[in-house]
């Protein structure tokens, strides 16, 4: 079958190991199946393990990406979660990985998953769309309804206004009740983030008109001091990444006096996906999708991931 895979990792060239070709049919051992794709996501998780972050060099070559939709062994529609793990919150288990770290991943014809992983895709869903949901999607959904605790009406900062899980974290919020405001260093992304529906957007790093009551922070360190400042006595920092960085160390000083909060989140679990899933069916709410590419051009898209030419998704559509 084809595939996309890293048969290589190079931090400075992470493109110099992507490789586009046939790959052998995917092992399914016992409680897994086998899901035909016909889209899947490009995420930044995509990009790292091919500059070496998060994967074991003997793992390699492996099969890229987490992110899946397409079409069971029983011929149900069906999105792929990304977590394998066991326990209720199989975020949780120490022994948990992503597909492409442990096990082959979604750029392929035909990806194994354990059947549990299996969530049905609705028909107001395209399989494209869906294809976003379980990595940036799911981990914005967390960030925004379970990490953050706050109420409908409060005010979130999204820091980094253009990546999946920004633009994710955008559109839920204000389907969630939030006022939403955000940066961006690119005026034509924070023009776009209004569009989306950002009730405000400002250049990164600039003064706010109020401090706000949580901030989603995927940014890292251009942001975090920014972010620090930008928090009412009482708030909270949700954090899921560092695209820009390695986050330094707090301000101890001004945490302990305005005792704020400093949380991290994960991707979540099945049972939220599924109800991320059911969320967008109420509200209408769809990802914001850069592009679709077919899966033979992948190079394109992780060149431009790589760039940071992206607002939204990338998408790739399947093989066959």
């Amino acid at each position: 079958m084809f595939a996309v895979t890293a048969t290589q990792t190079d931090p400075d060239n992470p493109l110099a190991g992507l490789a586009l070709g046939e790959h052998p049919e995917p092992e399914v051992p016992d409680g897994w199946t086998t899901v035909t794709v016909r889209a899947t996501g490009l995420n930044h998780h995509d990009l790292w393990t091919l500059k070496g972050v998060g994967i074991r060099q003997d793992r390699l070559p492996i099969v890229l990406g987490c992110d899946a939709a397409g079409v069971d062994q029983d011929g149900n529609e069906v999105i792929v979660h990304a977590v394998i793990g066991e326990g209720a919150d199989e975020t949780l288990d120490p022994r948990r990985s992503l597909l492409s770290e442990t096990y082959d991943g979604t750029f392929a014809e035909r990806v194994a998953v354990p059947r549990r992983n299996l969530v049905p895709k609705p028909a107001a869903l395209s399989f494209e769309e869906a294809a976003c949901l379980p990595t940036a999607w799911l981990t914005a959904y967390r960030m925004l309804f379970d990490k953050a605790e706050l109420e409908p009406g409060s005010t979130v900062l999204v820091q980094g206004a253009g990546g999946g899980v920004a633009t994710a974290l955008i559109a839920l919020g204000r389907a969630g009740g939030y006022r939403i405001w955000a940066t961006s260093r690119s005026e034509k992304k924070r023009a776009r983030a209004l569009d989306l529906g950002a009730d405000q957007v400002f250049e990164t790093g600039a003064r706010l008109p109020e401090r706000v009551d949580a901030v989603m922070e995927t940014v890292g360190q251009a942001t975090w001091d920014h972010s620090l400042k930008s928090l009412r006595p009482g708030g909270r920092i949700v954090v899921s990444g560092a695209t820009s960085g390695a986050v330094p160390p707090a301000d101890l000083n001004r945490v302990f006096f305005l005792q704020l909060s400093v949380v991290g989140s994960t991707m979540g679990t099945r049972d939220q996906l599924a109800r991320l899933v059911r969320f967008m069916e109420q509200t209408g709410v769809r990802p914001v999708i850069d592009r679709t590419l077919p899966l033979t051009g992948a190079r394109e898209g992780f060149a431009a991931l790589h760039e940071g030419d992206v607002f939204g998704k990338i998408v790739f559509t399947g093989a066959t």
